[in-house]
């Protein structure tokens, strides 16, 4: 019995995972150099066409890196393309539903609440100085009706580096961003930039004080204010 014929952008996707599989039956570290386009042609038996698609397909993802005029490299961890998209359709929820952007900081709870008490288990190596820098350029803004994301950014990056796990940074580094691009969308008041120094102001004194409870509830009041200016988007 002759096997049904698959379709273009079922090939497509079958040769994408057959680059995937040769970078990983090599072991290919991020930065390697990978085959060139003719042994590559020769190896997966496919035409130049279909391989570029497939190459160009795999650069949009991160997984490789066209260096023009070097060579095909396997790409380096990227949370690019998630950004991207998180951010497209955030703006979009700001439109509709809410329900995107009401998810994107819903995850960011999560993950902040359960982070930060672990942060509180490794407290000899927070930063102090530095969060407590962040903390007062914050109120320092807030004073005069502003809000600073680069204070703000830094005192949450700042918060987790006592883990030491690149990975959660990223992560939280993407959903921070994406949050920061539709931030000046919500509606605000002109106490906002206060009480988001203040709210930063309570999770780096719970930290100090090692409570663990008060610490958990600080974050939660966090983002309680946030999902409060979410509310007040007009439904369309």
């Amino acid at each position: 019995m002759t096997p049904p014929r698959r379709g273009a952008s079922e090939n497509q996707r079958a040769l994408q995972e057959a680059i995937k599989e040769l970078i990983v039956r090599r072991g290919l570290a991020p930065g390697s150099l990978l085959p060139t386009e003719t042994e590559l042609m020769a190896e997966l038996s496919v035409s130049r066409h279909p391989l570029r698609e497939a190459i160009k397909a795999l650069q949009a993802l991160g997984i490789v890196d066209i260096r023009h005029g070097l060579g095909t490299y396997v790409g380096t961890p990227s949370f690019s393309p998630l950004e991207a998209g998180l951010t497209f359709h955030s703006h979009l929820s700001l439109r509709g539903d809410l329900r995107d952007i009401g998810d994107l900081v819903q995850i960011r709870e999560v993950l902040e609440t359960g982070l930060v008490r672990q942060v509180l288990a490794l407290v000899d190596d927070a930063d102090f100085d530095t969060l407590e820098t962040a903390v007062a350029a914050m109120e320092r803004e807030a004073a005069d009706g502003r809000y600073s994301p680069e204070a703000d950014w830094l005192f949450h990056k700042t918060l987790y580096e006592p883990l030491r796990n690149e990975l959660i940074s990223d992560l939280l580094r993407v959903f921070w961003s994406v949050f920061d691009k539709v931030n000046a969308e919500l509606p605000r008041t002109v106490e906002t930039p206060q009480v988001a120094a203040a709210a930063h102001r309570n999770i780096l004194n719970a930290l100090r004080d090692g409570d663990g409870q008060v610490l958990a509830a600080a974050m939660a009041d966090h983002f309680n204010d946030i999902r409060e200016r979410i509310s007040r988007v007009p439904r369309r």
